[in-house]
């Protein structure tokens, strides 16, 4: 049988079948088939092909529309197919997609001056993804703790990395490796030794375990798929005294708080002082892949060529996507709708917590909120796509709303009627739900959280 142009219904032979014999069988997507025939199991998905987005929408190939409040997890900031991205994409696919870094090309120079100029750090090197991103960093911490005196191949003094507890960084090996949640971790072991995880928001257990041998210490300034927990400014403070103290680098991953999602161009610059290095991927590009370290001048210094690199990393193509995407955020004053849209949001979720016991908490900054529940979340997931709602749940309990920066007042409030319907209707299929995890899910300052 032909396979259909996305956008339309396939029919599987057994329902073609079904036409002579006048048994009704249920339809089936050919593309489906081969999905879990051919792809390897990494990722638990409803029986769905997505075809198309317009604005905060997403659509089905049997024409459902659905409320986007997940943005691709972070990545459509801008929402789906939206105009000025459309033609940048239209006009530099017809020029150039790759050129390799052996050249200089017209976007990268002009985007890490602009980045340069939101972040307050001065040097840019553009990756393919948010991981590639913290793997680079961590290379960088590296080479920054080492004395000239050290041998090449011989392990420096300065080499152990702090990280913290519910942590999330990647899957590549560096950033597993500092990922504190097991589940991601202990199956790949041995991962990339010298790293060690302090307690989240823990002042005291980062004094305990800061010392000349931490070369970095790492942690997201929001913590996202941790359930999305800010760290406290104490923390904060704390953590660049101690890497100036000894040496050392404050990394931040901003890779799912940064460039917007908050209301701020970055998260950490509701502190007063800056990171060495700032790590950004995911709406970078407006959903092409790319990241970007951005860092200080005297981490930059000790980088010389050759000693990092990558093929597809910062192209013409996806990095006058990226201009265009911190473009469209200024010249559309996306900062103010951020804010404001996410203000109301909290306004409204507070009113449903009122409502529902077992909403534990509400979280987050901007457009990046989770609602903590107590028992767990993936039913009110699958509720909310029967409804015509994108959402997510991460460490179990907390319902993750990450919807696009371009979220106007109806579409708030279309949210919360959708929500507050969702929340009436799914308990009794929730509390049923017999999986023995404890719904304790928050992270504590004096103890694991996963």
């Amino acid at each position: 049988m032909m396979r259909t142009s996305p956008g339309k219904k396939t029919v599987s032979r057994s329902a073609s079948k079904s036409r002579t014999s006048g048994v009704r069988t249920v339809k089936q997507d050919l593309r489906l088939l081969d999905a879990e025939k051919f792809l390897l199991p990494t990722y638990k998905r409803p029986p769905v092909v997505m075809t198309h987005g317009r604005g905060a929408c997403v659509f089905d190939a049997t024409g459902k529309r659905y409320l986007d409040f997940l943005g691709g997890i972070a990545v459509n900031a801008l929402g789906h197919a939206h105009p000025r991205i459309v033609k940048v994409i239209r006009r530099e696919a017809a020029r150039a997609i790759h050129l390799s870094n052996l050249y200089h090309h017209a976007y990268q120079g002009p985007l890490a001056r602009k980045l340069a100029s939101w972040s307050g750090l001065d040097r840019v090197f553009f990756a393919n993804s948010g991981t590639e991103a913290v793997d680079g960093a961590m290379k960088l911490a590296r080479l920054f703790g080492r004395n000239p005196e050290e041998a090449p191949g011989t392990a420096a003094k300065k080499h152990r990395f702090l990280a913290l507890e519910n942590s999330f960084h990647g899957r590549t090996f560096g950033a597993i490796s500092v990922t504190s949640t097991e589940k991601y971790r202990l199956p790949f072991a041995p991962v990339v030794p010298g790293a060690e995880f302090v307690r989240f928001n823990d002042v005291a257990d980062l004094e305990s375990k800061f010392d000349g041998t931490v070369c970095a210490v790492l942690l997201e300034t929001i913590q996202g798929e941790g359930g999305i927990h800010p760290v406290s400014e104490a923390f904060w403070n704390r953590a660049r005294a101690l890497a100036t103290q000894y040496g050392a680098l404050l990394i931040a991953d901003e890779i799912q708080c940064g460039l917007g999602r908050t209301g701020r161009y970055f998260a950490y610059q509701k502190f007063s002082s800056k990171p060495d290095i700032a790590l950004i991927a995911k709406p970078l590009a407006a959903g092409l892949p790319l990241g970007a370290i951005l860092a200080s001048e005297a981490v930059a210094s000790r980088v010389s060529p050759g000693l990092h690199g990558t093929t597809f990393g910062g192209g013409p193509l996806a990095c006058a996507t990226a201009l265009e995407f911190l473009e469209t955020i200024e010249s559309e004053k996306l900062l103010e709708n951020i804010r404001a849209r996410g203000a109301e949001l909290r306004e409204g979720l507070a009113k449903l917590a009122a409502k529902f016991d077992f909403i534990r908490e509400i979280r987050g900054e901007g457009l990046m909120i989770g609602v903590e529940l107590s028992i767990e979340g993936a039913p009110f997931v699958a509720e909310a796509m029967q409804h015509g709602l994108l959402i997510n749940c991460t460490h179990d309990f907390t319902l993750r709303l990450l919807p696009p920066f371009i979220i106007n007042r109806t579409q708030v409030r279309e949210f919360l009627r959708l929500f507050e319907l969702i929340l009436a209707t799914t308990p009794q299929q929730a509390a049923a739900s017999d999986s023995g995890k404890t719904a304790d899910p928050a992270p504590r300052a004096h103890a694991a959280s996963r």
